[in-house]
C-alpha cells in the first residue's frame, strides 16, 4: 500500500505552512518520519492512503505492525477461456502478496461448464479472483487488477458501457463485492505474453487440470 505525508510546518518567524509528499511505500514512510521530526518544524504530521484514509504518527506506526501480519500490496492477474465446441470455459488466476515481511504467489483456476463467449469467460475470471481475495481476508485495500481484456477492465472502471445484460449481471456481482470489502480496484492492460501465467492456468482448467498452491518467493 502506498502512503503519503502531510507536514504542517512551523518555524520560529514564519507562518505554519502545509507540506504533501508523493507517495511512498510503507517502509520508505517509517523511515522518513524520523528525519522530518528532527527539523524542529513539526506542529503536525498525518499520514494517509490511498483509500483516504488519515492516521498520526502513533496510529500509523500501530497500524503498519497489523497490517504486516495480513496480505497486502497485492496485485492480480485474471484470464478466462472459452471452448467454442463444448461452451465451457476456463478460468486463470494469479495473485501477488505480502504478509509477514515474505512475498507469495497464489496461482488458482476453475472451470464452467456453461459459458457463452469468451467476453464472459473474462467476466467470470476477474469474479473469481475477487472471491479469492475474500478467501485470503482481504479487505479495505487498494488492489491492481491486470488483465489483457481491456473491455472488462474499462468497462470495472466505469470508463466503457456494458450494454449486454449477462456480462452486466457478472459486472454487478463484481463491483458488489468489491465494495462490500472495501477493495479500491486499480485496473491495469497488459499483453497477453504479460498475462501468460493466468492464461496457461485458464488452458488447465478447460482441460480439467486443476492448479491451486501458494510459493513463497525469494526476495527482490
Amino acid at each position: 500500500m502506498k502512503v503519503k505525508l502531510k507536514w504542517l510546518y512551523k518555524g520560529k518567524k514564519t507562518e505554519e505552512l502545509e507540506f504533501e509528499s508523493a507517495w511512498a511505500t510503507q517502509d520508505s514512510m517509517e523511515q522518513l518520519l524520523p528525519d522530518i521530526e528532527k527539523t524542529g518544524r513539526v506542529k503536525q504530521l498525518t499520514i494517509m492512503d490511498e483509500m483516504g484514509n488519515e492516521w498520526t504518527q502513533k496510529e500509523f506506526f500501530k497500524l503498519k505492525e497489523t497490517i504486516e501480519y495480513e496480505a497486502h500490496d497485492i496485485v492480480v492477474y485474471f484470464d478466462g477461456g472459452f471452448d467454442l465446441n463444448t461452451g465451457s470455459a476456463g478460468l486463470g488466476v494469479v495473485i501477488y502478496y505480502k504478509k509477514n515481511h515474505i512475498r507469495y504467489r497464489l496461482r488458482t483456476n476453475h472451470f464452467i461448464e456453461t459459458m457463452e463467449s469468451n467476453n464472459e469467460a473474462e467476466y467470470a475470471a476477474l469474479h473469481y479472483a475477487v472471491m479469492k481475495l475474500e478467501e485470503m481476508g482481504v479487505h479495505h485495500l487498494p488492489c491492481t487488477f491486470k488483465g489483457d481484456s481491456q473491455g472488462v477492465l474499462k468497462q470495472l472502471e466505469g470508463e466503457w458501457p456494458c450494454y449486454e445484460e449477462n456480462l452486466n449481471a457478472w459486472l454487478d456481482r463484481i463491483e458488489l463485492k468489491l465494495e462490500e470489502l472495501g477493495i479500491k480496484p486499480i485496473g491495469e492492460v497488459i499483453s497477453r505474453k504479460e498475462n501468460k501465467e493466468a492464461d496457461r492456468l485458464a488452458g488447465q482448467a478447460l482441460k480439467r487440470v486443476d492448479v491451486h498452491s501458494v510459493l513463497q518467493l525469494e526476495e527482490e
